[in-house]
């Protein structure tokens, strides 16, 4: 892989900033290429564009002359720093259907499922492959075995190509050494392995092939990692004490001199500005500003090393026979076809979410809460008009519970699960529709589970007409205003990708949605009236009127006359139909606008 005079730039407040100017490297198969600087030199931006998720302002970046393009994809793993994984899936199960998503469907399943077994294996992660990966709130595997799970999601694929982004930041001295020793490995077997690293020990140090110091955008030193001292001590920068020559480095890249011997043209360059400040009796410096040491070592290196790699950037890099053919193919190829990525990410959501929507927590709120309404609407009256009355009630509440509660289960679907859907969708494992489809469709067995509960303890503690039809009408109804508001939810989720704004816009509306409900208030004014046809409350609760009053008594009856009920289920209808089609626009624009 090569890279010259690669240029990025960002506008801030509407003037261009140059993050990356000018970079220039290679690395080839069986090479670990490693990227330092400080914070914001602009490591974590050049690896994306190296790594296909960025574009280049300006530069050229070719695998044996070749551009890189969509075809490649199916040939590049790319670890993010972020582990960047489902809490409730064992290793195992991860890496499952990532096996199952990624690889060529020229092979079966069950070599699929073997390849996920030797990577396990490969990775040293036999004795934690039924433990869940874990997160803040669920215990799961070590700091050390979640990033090999990520390294194996992406190796599993057998990449030409491996970007890594910090792969030992939060890690201890051990786990991170066997993390770069099973990149070396990696490499061993032909690959390249580019990544970037903050501050390694002198040990991981050492273990790198090649490496690119960068420095507030600008390439400081680029070649053999064990030629770095060597050359950095050639141009009169040397450690006055011992210490980690990654250390030492970053100290330079940083403009730090006070442990560095300086060199003579920095230090005559001090000298001149001393005197100057002496004739204008001012303070005086004696060490070389930081902005001075940063131009000294890229000008340093324009001279001393920039022309002679410049030069081998000409000569073709060796390539391998996979590679020759993922170039020469235009066409972009899904590892399994649209049918399939249904199935496994249906499978997928099923797993991961049955944790959450089956949590003791949640079934004890919604039984607790099915007894307090059976036990204050206990074997009510429907033949009084204060009984009819308080039955009204309760079947407003039922519309008005099944309506809040599912929009603000389905807000978070999409904020939460953005960056998962942003990895995935980059590495090409799947079409944006199949998951769409499947992520909606995998949460109705869970969330249908809760409501039949709830409606048997209401139904029949509180006296509603004992009919098997009418129970089961009520259930219906029930089932599509949870649809219908779970759609809500998913709309204004995928739209605004923020849980914080979500929430907020999500309370307005089921506010106004149940004020305009029918039960509040029975005579709205005409200019807002049109809000209730909007309301999934009103028709859910019209619904459930007529199907345990038919006809309706004139006591409940609203402003509008009820029908045959045709009306309000065509209307929840469109309404499931329309938010789940907002959402996969809002969904496709995201995407569209991250390229």
């Amino acid at each position: 892989m090569q890279f010259s005079e690669v240029k990025y730039r960002v506008a801030v407040k509407g003037t261009p900033r140059e993050i990356l100017s000018g970079i220039s490297g290679s690395a080839s198969p069986g090479e670990v290429l490693a990227m330092m600087g400080p914070s914001g030199s602009g490591k974590t931006t050049l690896l994306s564009m190296l790594g296909g998720r960025a574009t280049a302002a300006d530069g050229c970046i070719s695998y044996n002359d070749e551009p890189f393009g969509k075809s490649l994809k199916r040939r590049i793993g790319f670890v993010t720093q972020d582990d960047v994984l489902f809490t409730h899936l064992t290793v195992k199960e991860t890496l499952t259907y990532a096996a199952l998503l990624r690889l060529p469907r020229t092979m079966t399943r069950e070599q699929k499922k073997e390849r996920a077994m030797d990577i396990i294996y490969e990775l040293g992660l036999e004795r934690c492959q039924d433990t869940m990966i874990g997160g803040s709130f669920v215990r799961g595997v070590s700091g050390g075995e979640r990033k090999r799970v990520c390294i194996g999601n992406e190796i599993i694929i057998n990449p030409s190509l491996l970007f890594l982004d910090e792969p030992t930041s939060g890690l201890d001295s051990t786990t991170a050494l066997r993390i770069v020793q099973l990149l070396h490995d990696i490499a061993e077997t032909g690959k390249t392995v580019i990544t970037t690293i903050h501050q390694p020990s002198s040990r991981l140090f050492h273990k790198f092939d090649k490496l690119i110091l960068l420095g507030r955008g600008s390439l400081l030193y680029f070649g053999k990692t064990a030629e770095a001292m060597p050359y950095f001590s050639s141009i009169g920068c040397n450690p006055l004490i011992a210490m980690n020559p990654a250390e030492f480095l970053l100290d330079l890249a940083n403009g730090n001199t006070n442990d560095v011997s300086v060199p003579s043209e920095l230090d005559d360059k001090v000298h001149m500005e001393n005197q100057n400040l002496q004739d204008t009796n001012s303070k005086i410096n004696l060490r070389p500003s930081a902005q001075d040491v940063h131009e000294y070592l890229v000008d340093a290196y324009e001279h001393r090393v920039a022309y002679k790699e410049k030069k081998k950037l000409l000569a073709p890099l060796p390539i391998s026979d996979d590679m020759k053919a993922t170039i020469t193919s235009s066409k972009r190829e899904w590892g399994t076809n649209w049918c399939q990525q249904y199935s496994i990410l249906f499978c997928r959501g099923l797993k991961e979410r049955r944790h959450d929507y089956l949590s003791w927590m949640r079934i004890t709120q919604v039984i607790a809460t099915s007894i307090i309404l059976g036990l204050l609407w206990w074997h009510s009256d429907p033949t009084t008009p204060k009984g009819l009355q308080d039955q009204a009630g309760l079947l407003f509440f039922i519309a008005v519970f099944w309506g809040f509660f599912p929009v603000f289960t389905a807000i978070f679907t999409f904020p939460q699960e953005r960056a998962m859907l942003n990895k995935e969708r980059a590495a090409d494992m799947y079409k944006l529709s199949a998951y769409f489809l499947a992520r909606t469709t995998s949460d109705l067995p869970l969330d249908l589970f809760l409501p039949v509960i709830f409606m048997v303890i209401v139904y029949f503690m509180a006296g509603l007409k004992a009919s098997a039809m009418r129970f089961f009408l009520s259930m219906l109804t029930v089932f599509l205003s949870i649809i219908a508001a779970q759609g809500l939810g998913l709309a204004i989720g995928a739209t605004l990708l923020d849980i914080k704004k979500a929430t907020t816009l999500a309370s307005v509306t089921v506010m106004t949605f149940m004020l305009a409900g029918g039960f509040f208030v029975k005579r709205v004014p005409p200019f807002i009236s049109w809000l209730r046809y909007l309301s999934f409350n009103y028709h859910t609760y019209r619904l459930l009127l007529k199907v345990q009053y038919d006809p309706v008594p004139d006591i409940l009856m609203t402003s509008v006359p009820l029908d045959n009920g045709v009306t309000e289920v065509g209307a929840l209808v469109a309404m499931i139909i329309g938010y789940r089609v907002l959402a996969y626009l809002s969904l496709r624009r995201v995407k569209a606008s991250n390229g």
